[in-house]
Parts: structure tokens; sequence; C-alpha cells
């Protein structure tokens, strides 16, 4: 069971191109405010990784001035996901491009954003499976 909650390299968004795409205006992404998140997905079906979902979170300074606190949402939002991201299915050949961006302004507790990242994981993989029906 343990190797499951493992979170692997292939499972980060590095890819300018997709990051681009994903940000793009009037582009096919979608967008999901759970506060304190928003998140912007796409489905990528001309990626190569097997990973049927990969990441990113953005932490602006606008929103936390300090370095540790940015670092400490990112860490929270990323183990969130790591034990979460499990419960939720995609279709098999879906690929899914994720950005987690945090919105507060303030450090908020983990079961707070735990609780959004849950919202925002369900809302993905239902609108997923609806789509490939």
């Amino acid at each position: 069971m343990h190797y499951k909650l493992r979170l692997y390299k292939k499972e980060k968004l590095c890819s300018n191109t997709a990051i681009n795409m994903l940000f793009q205006p009037g582009g096919t992404s979608q967008a999901m405010l759970a506060y304190p998140l928003r998140a912007v997905w796409r489905q990528n079906d001309g990626r190569y990784c097997d990973a049927p979902m990969q990441f990113l979170i953005s932490v602006p300074k606008k929103r936390l001035h300090h370095a540790v606190d940015r670092v400490m949402i990112r860490r929270r939002i990323r183990e969130a996901y790591r034990l979460n991201h499990h419960n939720y299915t995609l279709p098999n050949d879906a690929k899914i491009d994720v950005a987690f961006i945090y919105i507060a302004n303030s450090l908020l507790p983990y079961k707070t954003i735990e609780k959004a990242v849950k919202k925002i994981l369900k809302n993905i993989s239902e609108n997923t499976n609806e789509k490939d029906i």
C-alpha cells in the first residue's frame, strides 16, 4: 500500500509548452475555485509521459511575502495531493495537466488545504469521466 502513496518525478508538470497551453487565453483549460486554492486544468493528449495526471503548485510572492511561508504552503498542497490523488479515478487514457494556485493572503492549516485539494480532484475526476461517456 505504501508504494501507491509515493509521488514520482513524472507527476511533476515541467514542460514550458504544457504550462503555456494550460494558461493560454481562449484555450481548452477549465478552472475552479476551492478556497484557498484555484485550480486550472486541461486534458493533454499529446503528452508522452504515462502519468495520468501532472501537476504544478504556485504560491505567489504577492500573497505570501516570506519564502518560508511559501515553501510551507507548497509542502502542504503537495502532501494533500500525494495522500488523496489515488482516491479519484480517471479514464485509462486520460492525461490531465493541473496547476494549483494558492490565493489566500495568510497561512492556513493543512486540513483547509486538504479539503480544497479533495474538492478539486473530485471535480476533475467527475468532469473527465462525463466527457468520456
